[in-house]
């Protein structure tokens, strides 16, 4: 088949991308719904744990990098959507919070194998700074979900009921199984990796033994626990610690626009300045928020109010997705032949650890933000000292 166009390719890319956030996303404004519906307390945590779930699943990440590095990367996707999709209409028909539970981890496993594939087919076209812009244009376009799916969520919501917005992702889904099936394979047969346990033992110690993936890796991981908290929590922060419900959709899309914004922007400046140097803005950048946002948490007498809170979360989550872009293509830079496993390692920790460190934070957040604005702090001040770690011995390529 002939290959498709880089246009075509970063869209298609990126709308695969979007799923996993229009899964998280469009449901946000049903969890008021769900709680009632299954019996819960406005309070409770349950329904910021189906976020939580859905991104465990991204733990099955470890088997889809070997299985696409062996038999390429489009049956891999294949069974991603596959799963997705059978997924979502099981959440739709889930007769209560347990099983609702179990189809978001089953969700997030057919994710991850679209994720690893995505990741995979960027690689195989692209390295370096230009795997960083090529990144940022498919953020720039997935982040259209943060900002219209809880806006569709809502409308959905307002004429039907939460099974039909879980069951939305699904149609989406479909949709762009059939686009996918223009997408040629991009790992050749010939050069395809072995997946018998010495040489995935081999392959593993290979990705994890290159100083470069494992700093980039972490910088990403870590910054994702504020990520995901903000995600699950924001519903909770808003509707239950503020009182104010009917600013959550609005609030959530302006900062999904801010997000696209910074991941356009962070493709240009990867243009001049590099992804390293501009990673290292924008952290900079980050720990300064943050220490700004926990400075006015605890010292101000009366909670933040809403808007100055999330103006300046808001600035920092946009930073957050800026910043995934470099980290990832230079994470990914000397993996080679091994993206299929580097990327499964990639996603895995940080979606994985960082949802579990996020879950870890939304369970601090009962009547007050300030579990999160620390978590943003130490999150800054971790990435950037990762960043910093061990800069007098790494690679050239990497300096």
């Amino acid at each position: 088949m002939k290959n498709i166009s880089r246009a075509e390719f970063i869209a298609l890319m990126a709308c695969i991308e979007l799923l996993t956030a229009l899964a998280i996303d469009i449901m946000l404004p049903t969890f008021a719904d769900v709680r009632r519906h299954f019996g819960l307390s406005s309070v409770s945590a349950a329904t910021a744990r189906l976020v939580t779930f859905f991104f465990l699943g991204q733990v099955c990440q470890l088997i889809f990098g070997p299985m696409a590095d062996k038999y390429g990367r489009i049956p891999v996707m294949r069974t991603g959507f596959v799963l997705f999709i059978g997924a979502c209409v099981g959440g739709a028909l889930a007769p209560d919070i347990i099983w609702l539970s179990a189809a978001r981890f089953v969700m997030g496993v057919g994710s991850s194998a679209m994720f690893v594939s995505v990741l995979a087919c960027v690689r195989d076209r692209f390295s370096g700074n230009e795997m960083a812009r090529t990144m940022s244009l498919i953020l720039t376009i997935f982040l259209i979900a943060p900002v219209l799916a809880p806006l569709l969520g809502a409308a959905i919501l307002s004429v039907s009921n939460w099974q039909v917005v879980f069951l939305t992702p699904a149609a989406f889904a479909v949709v762009f199984f059939v686009w996918s099936l223009r997408l040629p394979e991009s790992a050749p047969a010939e050069g395809r990796q072995t997946t018998d346990v010495l040489a995935l033992v081999k392959s593993f110690r290979a990705v994890f033994s290159n100083r470069q993936f494992v700093r980039y890796t972490a910088i990403t991981t870590v910054l994702f626990a504020a990520f995901s908290s903000y995600v699950g929590s924001s519903e909770r922060i808003i509707g239950t610690i503020y009182g104010q419900p009917q600013w959550f959709v609005y609030i959530f899309g302006s900062i999904g626009f801010c997000m696209s914004l910074f991941t356009f922007m962070n493709a240009q400046l990867v243009a001049k300045f590099g992804a390293r140097r501009t990673l290292r803005m924008l952290l900079l950048v980050y720990v300064a928020g943050a220490l700004v946002l926990l400075a006015l948490t605890l010292g101000w007498q009366a909670p933040v109010p809403l808007f100055v809170l999330f103006g300046i979360i808001g600035l920092l989550q946009s930073i957050n997705v800026a910043i995934e872009p470099n980290s990832s293509s230079l994470a990914l830079e000397p993996m080679g032949d091994k993206a299929g496993m580097a990327a499964s390692i990639y996603g895995t920790s940080y979606l994985v650890i960082g949802a579990f460190l996020g879950s870890v934070i939304d369970s601090l957040l009962v009547n007050s933000t300030t579990p999160l604005t620390i978590a943003y702090c130490i999150d800054g001040c971790l990435a950037l000292g990762l960043f910093l770690w061990g800069r007098g011995k790494a690679p050239s390529a990497d300096k």
